[in-house]
């Protein structure tokens, strides 16, 4: 690069560094660092991928849910996870990069997606625990990602962030009528609760001292809070809601600090989080097996559809000659 070349990078990222500071939204032909737009790459798709492989655990309870009711509404969830994928594809897709190659990338594990999504519901009570606890978590980070310097995918989160309001309350009412139901079925939302809250708190990721991110991410503002800051959102907001449900946090350190007005929590076992995200949780291999197969199968569709498009495009140019 010539000494001219290099002053122009120069000016061109003291200039983005300023708009960053003050708030400004950069927009798909923006100049951007090209670490800038990697990172978001990563994240967004990250974000999409957990969305997409999210439907799997409860698309499982869609047939045995226990009444008409509640299988309308998890279908409604599920297809509102899927909608929620295609958006954010959509936003990373404006920093130059495929669906299909983020989605290959998903598919052979270079991809990751949230570790919580690797574990297995046993029960209808995990669809509650989903609702409550995972969707909470999201909304928690997601929140504050509506503010993120990359405007696709600020603007993504504001409707996604509507959505997942009604998932949380969802669980929340599911978890609430089996708490105030029979003996059993409060134990059972009880199992569900000890199972889901811990795979919960390690959902917005590894400690801010061992993030190797989080500093470049929150200085370009394309993650707004750290890590462990939203965790401890997260179990503030948590805990008095399980107290109303009359549930027991899993904890026997869980207590209230009076004077830093959070609740302080016992250690995360980061050595289970770790082990779920190299590949090695419950179900990691069978939600690869489950999203390849689909993908395989659904070949035929991905092709109709793009034949489809293809004759319609020369139908109006036909009509427009």
């Amino acid at each position: 690069m010539s000494e001219q070349e290099q002053m122009r990078e120069r000016s061109l990222e003291e200039e983005f560094t300023k708009r960053i500071a003050q708030d400004e939204k950069i927009e798909p032909k923006d100049w951007m660092p090209q670490r800038y737009r990697q990172m978001n790459i990563r994240q967004i798709s990250q974000h999409a991928h957990s969305e997409i492989v999210g439907m799997l655990p409860e698309g499982n309870w869609i047939t045995r849910a226990p009444s008409l009711l509640r299988k309308v509404t998890l279908l409604a969830k599920v297809q509102d996870e899927a909608g929620h994928g295609l958006y954010l594809y959509s936003a990373a897709e404006t920093l130059g990069i495929s669906r299909d190659e983020m989605y290959e990338q998903m598919l052979c594990g270079k991809a990751k997606y949230s570790s919580i999504f690797n574990y297995p519901t046993l029960t209808w009570a995990d669809i509650g625990a989903i609702g409550w606890l995972v969707d909470g978590a999201a909304i928690v980070n997601q929140v504050s990602l509506t503010h993120t310097s990359y405007g696709p995918y600020a603007r993504a989160m504001v409707r996604i962030c509507k959505e997942e309001s009604f998932h949380q309350r969802q669980g929340y009412q599911i978890m609430y009528k089996m708490a105030n139901g029979t003996p059993e079925q409060k134990a059972m939302a009880q199992d569900a609760l000890n199972r889901w809250w811990w795979p919960s708190l390690m959902m917005f990721g590894p400690r801010d001292a061992e993030s190797t991110h989080t500093d470049q991410s929150m200085a370009w503002k394309i993650k707004i809070k750290s890590n462990d800051t939203l965790r401890q959102m997260f179990v503030d907001q948590a805990v008095p809601q399980a107290d109303i449900l009359g549930l027991r946090i899993p904890d026997p350190h869980l207590r209230y600090n009076p004077e830093t007005a959070h609740y302080e929590f016992g250690a995360i076992d980061w050595e289970e989080f770790w082990q779920v995200v190299k590949g090695h949780g419950i179900c990691n291999k069978q939600r690869l097996a489950d999203k390849n197969k689909a993908w395989k199968e659904g070949e035929w569709v991905r092709k109709a559809a793009v034949a489809y498009a293809e004759k319609q495009a020369k139908k109006r140019v036909r009509k427009a000659g």
